[in-house]
């Protein structure tokens, strides 16, 4: 029998080693882990052309191949695009892509967004079906710019990149929000010579033309009237006297919606004998903040005027305030007009608007950018003779039909106004293509807007689509719509910037 002794001594010096070197091993994995987390970059990728930024979870980027930015709701629209990208050949087609504020987590940006892939999708689907063969065909990619346009830099610099290769990157739609980052990626397509179509951009300042440094943003083109042609369109519309008319507007600087729409508000409420009415909303427009306080301070004061119409500039969030606001108003046996642009259009789906505010002897309407409505004869109400026509928005409910698996909400005009847009970025690209020749120049497709008028115009779903030769619609129809009692969008009629439809020729007059 061994010696507890010579036990203690041989087998505690045995276990020793063994614990040490176990230990060691131990170590050395996991300093070999460490090393291995340090110098190995983290996997950021969400799919081909996507990837979330350093201290970002939105997965930011470009792609083409189903891949649905994590939100559920596009699932089905960004198969059907994948579906139709797979179809085209390698040498047979050009690329559009669709620039958005994908991942916003605002539910009317939401909206927007989905409502606008849908119609851009359509488009997409009669290029390649339902036009006789025409070529180019056309790829559709969706390019994600994150929530508030935070990543646009990035994504504009993915775009960039695009322009050769097997992409051929042709232009890119969307561009749907007048703020300083959308202003600035516009700048920075433009400036790298690529086609810029804008579905619901209507801020002054991101516009080329007269007064406004003429040629800023170089093979820009835009499908929807600025906030001047809206706010002209709403004044020949209402005939509002201005001695009982009240301007509420935002103070925050830098959101080009707001700042181009209350100063077109202000030019024709030249005969307003108040002050404007004013409130500060958040950084992040789409936020609720304290301003609900001030608007209910604001119905006192606005009790107090003469008015009957208020002009509101402002996005829809506060918008919804203030009419939840002056519902609740003292001076209930009074009534009003809320006048806006087309961020009304939100509206409708907005559930936290207070309907019964609407049955208060208030009465809210808008300068919509499409109505399903505007087009469609009714009794008492027949279809302008120009401007538009029945035959073109009857050719957009086939194609959405087709396009979709699903109903497509209309109503916020969101997804008539992104099919037109693609429809002229298709137009243009197809007029840029000499004949025998498979795709165009990138640099030719940006010389085209000068030429999309008379007729050479576009059919718009919206309306027809004549630009003047700093790409801007000329007397574009400007449906004006009212928010029903029970939160429906009732179209009431077509206004029109110049005060009546354009001339059958549709060729923009001479401007200084």
């Amino acid at each position: 029998m061994v010696g507890p002794l010579r036990y203690r001594l041989w087998y505690t010096t045995r276990q020793k080693i063994l614990t040490s070197a176990v230990a060691l091993v131990v170590l050395g994995s996991l300093a070999g882990y460490a090393v291995d987390r340090v110098t190995t970059p983290e996997d950021r990728s969400c799919a081909a052309g996507v990837e979330r930024p350093q201290g970002s979870t939105e997965c930011i980027g470009v792609n083409g191949d189903g891949f649905d930015f994590g939100v559920p709701s596009l699932t089905v629209i960004t198969g059907r695009i994948r579906d139709e990208n797979r179809a085209l050949k390698a040498d047979e087609y050009a690329t559009v892509a669709l620039l958005l504020p994908i991942t916003s987590t605002d539910s009317g940006m939401r909206e927007k967004v989905l409502h606008e892939i849908q119609g851009a999708f359509a488009r997409q689907y009669r290029a390649n079906h339902e036009s006789n063969s025409e070529t180019p065909k056309i790829r559709l990619v969706l390019a994600n710019t994150g929530k508030g346009n935070a990543h646009w830099r990035t994504t504009v610099e993915r775009l960039k990149t695009m322009t050769g290769g097997s992409d051929r990157l042709r232009a890119v739609s969307g561009v749907a929000t007048s703020s300083t980052e959308v202003r600035e990626a516009v700048t920075a397509l433009t400036g790298a010579g690529i086609a810029v179509v804008g579905t619901t951009i209507t801020a002054d300042d991101i516009a080329n033309g007269p007064g406004t440094g003429n040629n800023r943003y170089p093979g820009l083109a835009r499908v929807s009237p600025t906030n001047g042609d809206e706010a002209k369109a709403l004044a020949h519309f209402g005939k509002v006297e201005g001695s009982k008319a009240l301007l509420v507007q935002d103070t925050r600087t830098g959101d080009h919606y707001t700042d181009t729409l209350k100063a077109a508000f202000s030019a024709s409420l030249k005969g307003a004998p108040h002050e404007p009415q004013l409130f500060t909303s958040p950084a992040d427009p789409t936020e609720e903040g304290t301003t609900a306080n001030t608007f209910r301070q604001i119905t006192h004061l606005i009790c107090d005027t003469r008015a009957e119409t208020v002009f509101f500039a402002g996005r829809h969030t506060q918008l919804r305030q203030f009419i939840n606001a002056l519902g609740a108003r003292g001076c209930a046996e009074r009534p009003f007009t809320i006048l806006t642009g087309d961020e009304g259009s939100y509206l409708g789906a907005d559930r936290k608007l207070n309907r019964a505010a609407l049955k208060a002897k208030l009465t809210v309407r808008y300068a919509s950018l499409a109505h399903p409505d505007a087009w469609k004869p009714a009794p008492g109400r027949p279809v302008p003779g120009t401007g538009g026509s029945t035959a073109a928005y009857e050719t957009f409910l086939a194609d959405i039909a087709k396009a979709a698996k699903q109903p497509v909400p209309l109503a916020d005009g969101q997804a008539i106004v992104a099919y037109d847009a693609m429809a002229t970025a298709v137009h243009a690209i197809r007029q840029a293509t000499p004949q025998g020749v498979q795709y165009p120049e990138l640099a030719d497709v940006v010389t085209q807007w000068p030429q999309v008028k008379g007729s050479l115009r576009v059919d718009g779903a919206s309306g027809w689509i004549c630009l003047d030769n700093f790409g801007n619609p000329y007397n574009k129809a400007v449906p004006i719509v009212e928010l029903a009692q029970d939160g429906s969008q009732r179209f009431v009629q077509i206004a029109w910037p110049e005060g009546r439809a354009p001339a059958k020729d549709c060729l923009p007059p001479r401007r200084g």
